[in-house]
């Protein structure tokens, strides 16, 4: 009911900047909350900011004062802005949706992935 599609990522230096775009399409009226995630180094998916339709937006520990999740709902557009970047930012961000059905159900709706490589 959703479709999910990442763009922005690259090769940045230590200290440089990116940001990430996802543009949603589809079903876009019954999204409850979306977010950006990465995986750890033991292949856990790992929560890296979260903005929920009602308010509320959080962030993971390690990129807080670092990075800013936003949405632009006119366009349908999710953002992250990563400032001060790190070579343990080095992953792959998935952007995830979770669609409310009309019963109360909920789904999760996830990108391809956009690369985010930091190396000098």
């Amino acid at each position: 009911q959703v479709q999910l599609v990442e763009s922005g990522g690259g090769l940045v230096q230590p200290g440089g900047s990116l940001r990430l775009s996802c543009a949603a399409s589809g079903r876009v009226e019954s999204i409850a909350a979306m977010a950006w995630y990465r995986p750890t180094p033991g292949n856990q998916r790992e929560l890296v900011a979260a903005i929920p339709s009602g308010g509320g937006i959080n962030y993971v520990d390690s990129v807080k004062g670092r990075f800013t999740i936003s949405r632009d709902n006119a366009e349908n557009t999710m953002y992250l802005q990563m400032n001060n970047l790190k070579p343990e930012d080095t992953a792959v961000y998935y952007c995830n949706a979770v669609w409310l059905d009309d019963s109360g159900m909920t789904y999760d709706y996830w990108g391809q992935g956009t690369q985010v490589t930091v190396s000098s």
